[in-house]
């Protein structure tokens, strides 16, 4: 444990730092399951709309340093093409 205050601090941010980055990659996996169950089902009303959430979501990730370019750029062409082929 920290004796430091400034480092007491930094701890505390860091656990709260971690939660959130945590909880956006949560909601992200989740995005994407969401459009691939849609796409699953044939519902093509709820695998757009699933898959604009999504999208937002990827670009999310890429400005806050979460998933790097590459990897949002594969997941949307896939979801998208998930998504197309309907």
């Amino acid at each position: 444990m920290p004796n430091i205050k400034s480092q007491k601090k930094r701890s505390i941010t860091n656990l709260k730092r971690n939660a959130a980055k945590t909880a956006e990659k949560s909601a992200l996996k989740t995005a994407i399951k969401e459009v691939l169950v849609a796409v699953e089902a044939k519902d093509k009303e709820k695998a757009v709309a699933a898959y604009n959430t999504a999208n937002s979501l990827l670009d999310k990730a890429v400005t806050s340093h979460l998933k790097h370019k590459n990897y949002t750029a594969r997941q949307k062409a896939r979801l998208a093409k998930a998504v197309n082929s309907l």
